[in-house]
């Protein structure tokens, strides 16, 4: 069982309170704007150069893992880390201080867009986002593909995947695309990634990390620890609202979030068939100021689910939503940290993982022409837009200072 202080942190001797870790990691998500690899980034600096409580080697373990399983990476990191650190007390405390400084803000932003958002100065500001959102996004495609679908074979799945998402519509299209993806990547890249993995096996040095390194503590435990912080019965006494909704709320973005490989742009397409085809929570404009919102709030993009649930059941709703956004994969993030640790170094997965990331980028391209079909038909959106990828792909401007300067720029022009 975890001893009740949990596991040592490996530098400095004794453990870091939960209170501390909190805090910790409150900071670091108050200032993690600008995408995944933001939050990352700031975590190792922070845990590992300043406070010497891990090694870059467990970074770079949770990233892996992370990169592997579904859920937003930086939350499924940051759940890794504070496992090492202090147990499932630690994961769950750390999680929770990650996704709180966006969660707050969103529902801010959205109680106010949703009181003034049809006033028609506050809706030329978010004419003025649309374009720059899918300029944020067609960037990310941009660069996935020049990482993924370098080749053929991968140039076929991207070309595939693109083709299934225009051709079908449904909140299952993107899970059986990527399953699909997956099998083919098998059967494509399999006998590669089984030589790389042979001969890396013959060059590589045996890692010293024993499995009994991490607490010893059962799955069951892991995933009841975690969840029971979270679940829609516990929330629906914050409200008078009718618990069947929160807990529906939380039980849909669970399901979906489940299913969220490759970061949260990705998730974009997703959560738009889901929420405004399938069950019509939210329209296509709202959806996409919520992806705008998202684009201007610390943390992960897929904080966009708390403004989703806020519009179907209040602030209880949003709390629901954000809930099942983030809690499942981090509970499966930890249960693997201790089950799979060798997961990322299968050649199956690699195979699989492979097919999936270049279906991944072609997905991402759907999803920037079908949040540019929001946009407002006028030449400033396509300047707009232009512009907003060009400062993105040669100046490397980020989004969250990209997002406002052109919601200023169309409460100026429209």
């Amino acid at each position: 069982m975890l001893p009740s202080s949990g596991r040592l942190h490996r530098h400095s001797g004794k453990p870091i309170t939960l209170a501390a870790l909190g805090w910790m990691f409150l900071r670091i998500a108050c200032t993690s704007f600008g995408g995944f690899m933001t939050m990352v980034s700031a975590v190792q600096n922070t845990v590992v150069e300043r406070r010497k409580l891990l090694s870059d080697r467990d970074v770079l373990d949770g990233l892996s893992l992370a990169s592997v399983l579904p859920g937003p990476i930086a939350i499924n990191v940051v759940a890794y880390l504070g496992y090492r650190l202090r147990g499932v007390a630690g994961a769950a405390v750390s999680v929770i201080a990650a996704v709180l400084p966006a969660c707050v803000l969103m529902i801010l932003l959205a109680i106010a867009y949703f009181r003034w958002g049809q006033v028609p100065a506050v809706g030329k500001v978010f004419m003025g986002m649309t374009p720059a959102v899918a300029a944020v996004v067609a960037a990310a495609a941009w660069r996935m593909c020049c990482t993924a679908a370098t080749g053929v074979r991968e140039g076929l799945q991207a070309a595939g995947a693109v083709l299934a998402m225009l051709a079908f519509t449904g909140a299952y299209v993107t899970p059986c695309v990527m399953l699909v993806s997956a099998v083919t990547g098998c059967f494509m890249f399999g006998a590669s990634a089984r030589r790389e993995s042979v001969a890396a096996s013959a060059i590589k040095p045996v890692l010293n990390d024993k499995p009994d390194s991490l607490p010893q503590v059962p799955a069951s435990h892991i995933i009841n620890h975690l969840l029971a912080l979270a679940t829609p019965t516990s929330m629906a006494s914050l409200a008078s609202l009718e618990p069947l909704m929160l807990t529906k709320l939380f039980y849909v973005f669970a399901g979906l979030s489940m299913a969220m490989f490759g970061g949260g742009y990705v998730f974009v397409p997703m959560l738009q068939q889901a929420m405004v085809e399938g069950y019509g929570w939210v329209t296509r404009q709202e959806f996409v100021d919520a992806v705008a919102l998202g684009q201007i709030t610390p943390g992960p993009v897929v904080i966009s689910a708390t403004f989703i649930g806020l519009k179907v059941a209040g602030i209880s709703g949003a709390l629901a939503a954000t809930a099942g956004m983030f809690a499942p994969p981090a509970a499966l993030m930890v249960l693997c940290a201790r089950l799979l640790s060798g997961v990322g170094e299968s050649p199956w997965v690699k195979a699989a993982l492979r097919g999936v990331r270049a279906a991944t980028a072609g997905m991402v391209c759907v999803a920037a022409v079908e949040i540019g079909k929001s946009a407002a038909p006028s030449w400033p959106s396509v300047v707009l837009f232009l512009s907003m990828l060009i400062a993105q792909l040669r100046y490397r401007i980020e989004a969250v200072w990209l997002i406002p300067v052109a919601g200023l720029a169309g409460w100026l022009v429209y």
